[in-house]
C-alpha cells in the first residue's frame, strides 16, 4: 500500500517468506534458553501458569519427576509403584494406567499432538490422553495437587514435629440409602497446639450430588487441642431400585498461603462412600488369602473388608504368626485392634518389612483375625499368607506392569502403523473404546462419520517413514480448503455478506477451532502457558509467513522473468491489518499486565478467579471489535 499500492514486488515475496524461518529459528533460540528466561528442566516452557519460586521449583523438579522427558525406565516405575500403592484399593491394572497418564503429561508435546487431540475430541475420535475412572481421576489429581510440586512426586513426607497431619479415619464406608444422615471422622494427629483448617467436599462417582447425595464444600477447622471433627453426611432416598452407587469424600489444602502453613495432608485423603442396602454390622475378613511383597517396600499394606453389612461400630483383633518368616528379622509383628466405624467397610493393616539386603529365598508369615466384636462375624478369609518375595519375582511383577504400561501408552499414540488399524479406529467411536465414550462422542462421530472414512484412506505415517503420508495429507487438506473456500462464497453470496466479511467469520472462525481446543487442552495439561498460547499464534504465523509467502515468492519471480507486474488487489486489507495489530498489541499487553500483577496472579493464564473471566471477556470483545469494525468498513460505513 505504500511502497507499491495494490503489486508484490519480489522483494517484498522474500521478506514475507523469510518471516517463517526467522520465526522458527526465534522458536528454537527460545527452546534452547538462549534469551535470558532462567533455566527450568523443560526449557521449552517458559511462559509460567502460575506462581512457583525458581530455585524450589528446580530442586523439585530434578528429584520429584519419574518419567524424564517422557520415558518409561525401571527406576522411575518402581517409584510410581511405590507412590500409587500409598493410596488404598488400586491395583496393578490402575496403577499401569496412571503410570501410562504420567508418561503421557511427562512428554514434550508438540502443536499437531494438541491440534490431533483437539479434533479428535470434537470429532468422537480416540482420545490422546488416557480416559480414567472416577476414582483414578481423584487419585491422580490429590497425587498431583501439591502446589509446589510440578510433576508428580512422592506423596508428602510425614512431619509429624511439624505440622499437623489431616485424613480421614478409614478409606472407605457403606451406608443404606434410607440412613439419611450419618456423620464421617477426619482425623488430625503430629501436632495439635495451633488452630489449622482443611477443605472436604464431595465428588459424584456413580452416585450423583441432589439425586443421591446433599453435597458439601465446606471449610473445617481444627482447634488447639482437637483430634477430631465429624462431618455430616446426608443420603436422599429416592425409594426406587437402583444398584449399588459411589461417590467420594476429598480433603484438600486451602489456597489460601498462610492457611496451608504447618498442615498437610496425610495418606487417607480421599474416601470412598458406597450406598447400599443392608443394616447387618457385617463379617469381617482379608481380602484374599494371600499377598505378595518386595522385601524393599517398606510397610506391607494389607486391607481388611468388612462384607454383607456396615451397621454400628464393630472391632476385630489381629496378630501375626511366624513361618519361614521371622518377626523382628524379617518383618516387625505383633498384634493389634481395628475399629470400623459406623458404615466403614474397610481398614488397613500395616506390617513394616526389614529389608536385610541380602539374597535369600522366598519366605512368608501368616496374620489372622479373631475376637470381633459389636455383632460381627469372621469370615471365611479370616487368616491371609504374606510372602516376602525375592528380587526375581519382583522382576516378573515388574515386568509385566512395565508391559502393561507400555501397552496403555502405545494405544494413545497419535499416528497408526497399519491401514487396518487406521480405518478401524475410523469406524468406531472413541477409537474403540466404548466403555469410555461419553454421550457427545457418539453425536460427533455420527455427524463427522464420512469426512473420518475418507481421510482413513490417507497413507498411514508408518508407510514410506511418513512423507507419503504428508503429501497426500497436504493434497487432501488442500482439496478441502478449496471444496470450503467456494462453499463460503456460496453461502456468503446467498445471504448477501461480501468475501472479506465471510473469510473473517465464517472460514476463519471454523479453522480456528481446532487450535481453539487444542489451546484450552494444553492450558489444562501443561504448567507453562508456551503451548497454549503458541497454538494460536504459531498457527496464524505460519499460515500468513509460509501459506501467503510460498506462493507470492513463486508468482512473483515468475512474473518478473515474464516481464508482467504481479497485481494483487489490496481491498480493505490495509485498514484491516491495522486494526488486527492495534488489537493484537492490546492483547500483548494485557498478557504482560497478567504476568505482573498480583491482582491477576501473575500469571499469563489461569490464576484469580474473577479476573481470570474478566480478562477471557475482554479477549472476546477484542475479537468482536475487529470483525464489527471490518465488516463496517467492508460495507464503507468509514469511507
Amino acid at each position: 500500500m505504500v511502497t507499491s499500492p495494490e503489486e508484490v514486488e519480489v522483494w517484498e515475496a522474500v521478506v514475507t517468506f523469510l518471516l517463517f524461518p526467522l520465526l522458527v529459528l526465534l522458536a528454537w533460540l527460545a527452546e534452547r534458553n538462549f534469551c535470558g528466561v532462567p533455566n527450568k528442566t523443560d526449557t521449552s516452557k517458559q511462559i509460567e501458569l502460575g506462581n512457583f519460586q525458581t530455585g524450589e521449583t528446580d530442586k523439585l523438579l530434578k528429584e520429584k519427576q519419574y518419567f524424564r522427558d517422557g520415558r518409561l525406565d525401571r527406576d522411575g516405575l518402581v517409584a510410581f509403584i511405590k507412590e500409587v500403592k500409598n493410596y488404598p484399593g488400586l491395583t496393578d491394572e490402575d496403577a499401569a494406567v496412571l503410570a501410562a497418564s504420567k508418561l503421557v503429561e511427562s512428554q514434550s508435546h508438540s502443536r499437531m499432538w494438541y491440534r490431533v487431540g483437539a479434533v479428535r475430541n470434537m470429532t468422537g475420535g480416540r482420545k490422546t490422553q488416557p480416559q480414567l475412572s472416577t476414582k483414578l481421576k481423584e487419585v491422580y489429581n490429590a497425587m498431583n495437587e501439591h502446589p509446589e510440586a510440578p510433576t508428580l512426586g512422592d506423596v508428602p513426607k510425614v512431619m509429624p514435629h511439624q505440622n499437623a497431619i489431616i485424613d480421614f479415619h478409614a478409606a472407605s464406608c457403606a451406608v443404606m440409602e434410607n440412613i439419611g444422615k450419618f456423620e464421617v471422622a477426619i482425623i488430625r494427629s503430629g501436632r495439635t497446639d495451633s488452630e489449622v483448617s482443611v477443605r472436604v467436599e464431595t465428588i459424584d462417582g456413580t452416585a450423583t450430588e441432589d439425586q443421591d447425595y446433599v453435597p458439601i464444600n465446606q471449610i473445617i477447622t481444627f482447634g488447639p487441642g482437637e483430634t477430631e471433627k465429624l462431618i455430616e453426611v446426608e443420603i436422599i432416598n429416592d425409594n426406587q431400585w437402583e444398584p449399588d452407587e459411589e461417590f467420594f469424600l476429598k480433603i484438600s489444602l486451602l489456597f489460601n498461603a498462610e492457611k496451608r502453613q504447618g498442615v498437610q495432608l496425610g495418606r487417607i485423603s480421599i474416601m470412598e462412600i458406597t450406598i447400599l442396602n443392608d443394616d447387618e454390622p457385617g463379617m469381617v475378613m482379608f481380602q484374599k488369602r494371600g499377598f505378595l511383597v518386595k522385601e524393599s517396600i517398606g510397610k506391607a499394606i494389607i486391607p481388611v473388608v468388612r462384607k454383607n453389612g456396615a451397621d454400628g461400630e464393630i472391632t476385630v483383633k489381629w496378630r501375626t504368626v511366624d513361618k519361614t518368616a521371622i518377626s523382628g528379622r524379617d518383618f516387625e509383628g505383633g498384634e493389634g485392634v481395628l475399629v470400623f466405624k459406623h458404615t466403614e467397610i474397610e481398614q488397613n493393616i500395616e506390617i513394616p518389612i526389614i529389608d536385610d539386603m541380602t539374597p535369600e529365598k522366598d519366605e512368608h508369615f501368616e496374620i489372622e483375625l479373631i475376637d470381633p466384636t459389636g455383632g460381627a462375624k469372621l469370615g471365611q478369609i479370616n487368616r491371609t499368607a504374606v510372602t516376602i518375595t525375592n528380587d526375581d519375582d519382583f522382576n516378573n511383577v515388574l515386568a509385566n506392569m512395565m508391559i502393561m504400561t507400555n501397552a496403555n501408552v502405545h494405544a494413545l499414540q497419535v499416528h497408526h502403523e497399519t491401514y487396518l488399524s487406521q480405518i478401524k479406529d475410523a469406524l468406531n467411536v472413541n477409537g474403540g473404546d466404548i466403555e469410555n465414550a461419553t454421550g457427545m462422542d457418539y453425536v460427533m462421530h455420527f455427524l463427522t462419520f464420512g469426512w473420518k472414512i475418507i481421510f482413513s484412506l490417507v497413507p498411514p505415517p508408518g508407510i514410506l517413514g511418513g512423507w507419503l503420508c504428508f503429501f497426500v495429507s497436504l493434497a487432501a487438506i488442500g482439496l478441502l480448503t478449496a471444496i470450503i473456500g467456494d462453499l463460503a462464497a456460496t453461502f456468503g453470496c446467498l445471504v448477501g455478506l461480501k468475501n472479506s466479511v465471510t473469510a473473517i467469520t465464517f472460514v476463519a472462525l471454523g479453522t480456528s477451532l481446532p487450535d481453539t481446543f487444542a489451546s484450552k487442552t494444553a492450558a489444562v495439561q501443561e504448567k507453562y502457558a508456551d503451548n497454549a498460547v503458541g497454538n494460536v499464534t504459531g498457527s496464524n504465523s505460519v499460515n500468513v509467513f509460509l501459506g501467503l509467502g510460498a506462493p507470492w515468492l513463486i508468482a512473483a519471480i515468475v512474473n518478473k522473468i515474464r516481464g508482467k507486474v504481479f497485481h494483487v488487489p489490496a481491498g480493505n486489507l490495509s485498514f484491516s491489518v491495522g486494526i488486527f495489530t492495534g488489537l493484537c498489541i492490546l492483547c500483548i499487553g494485557l498478557l504482560l499486565l497478567r504476568r505482573f500483577l498480583g491482582v491477576f496472579g501473575k500469571a499469563e493464564l489461569g490464576g484469580n478467579v474473577p479476573m481470570k473471566y474478566v480478562t477471557g471477556a475482554i479477549m472476546i470483545l477484542f475479537w468482536l471489535i475487529y470483525v464489527l469494525c471490518t465488516s463496517f468498513q467492508a460495507y464503507g460505513y468509514f469511507g
